[in-house]
C-alpha cells in the first residue's frame, strides 16, 4: 500500500500544553485513519537515532534535546495519497508561514516548537514508522 501510510509525532510542546485530542481530532477529522498510535518518552539515544540524519547540523543538539524534554505522540495514518495529503494538513514548519487552519498555525510556537512532525516521503514514512512500531506488509 505504497502511497496510502505516513507517520507523525505529535511533539513534546503540544502535548505538554494538552493539545493531543484536538490535533488528532483534526487529524481524523481530514479523513486519516490512525492504524497505530503510542504515547512515549524519546530517550536522548533514541532522539539521536531518529534524528541521526541533522546530525552535522548545527541545531541538533538542541533538537534532541527538546525532542526528549517530554512526551511524544507517535502515530501511523492511513489514507490514500497519505504523506503529499498530511503535509498540507500540519502547514510549513514555520507557523507564522503555515496556511491558516493547518495544525502548525493552529498550535505551533515556533520554527523548533512547530507541534507535530509528518514524514516528507513515502520512503521516510515506512522508515520513520518502523522507528515506533513493527511495520508490517499492510502498511
Amino acid at each position: 500500500m505504497k502511497g496510502n501510510i505516513t507517520f507523525t509525532m505529535i511533539k513534546p510542546d503540544a502535548v505538554a500544553d494538552g493539545n493531543t485530542g484536538a490535533i488528532l481530532s483534526r487529524i481524523e477529522g481530514a479523513g486519516f485513519r490512525i492504524v497505530a498510535m503510542k504515547k512515549t518518552q524519546l530517550s536522548k539515544s533514541d532522539a539521536e537515532k531518529f534524528y541521526g540524519i541533522h546530525r552535522e547540523r548545527p541545531f541538533f543538539r538542541e533538537l534532541v534535546e527538546y525532542m526528549t524534554s517530554g512526551p511524544i505522540v507517535a502515530a501511523i495514518l492511513e489514507k490514500e495519497n497519505a504523506v503529499e495529503d498530511f503535509r498540507k494538513l500540519i502547514g510549513a514548519t514555520d507557523p507564522t508561514k503555515a496556511e491558516e487552519g493547518t495544525i502548525r498555525k493552529l498550535f505551533a510556537k515556533s520554527i523548533s516548537a512547530n507541534a507535530i512532525h509528518g514524514s516528507d516521503s513515502d520512503e521516510n514514512a515506512y522508515i520513520e514508522g518502523n522507528f515506533f512500531f513493527s511495520m508490517r506488509e499492510r502498511f
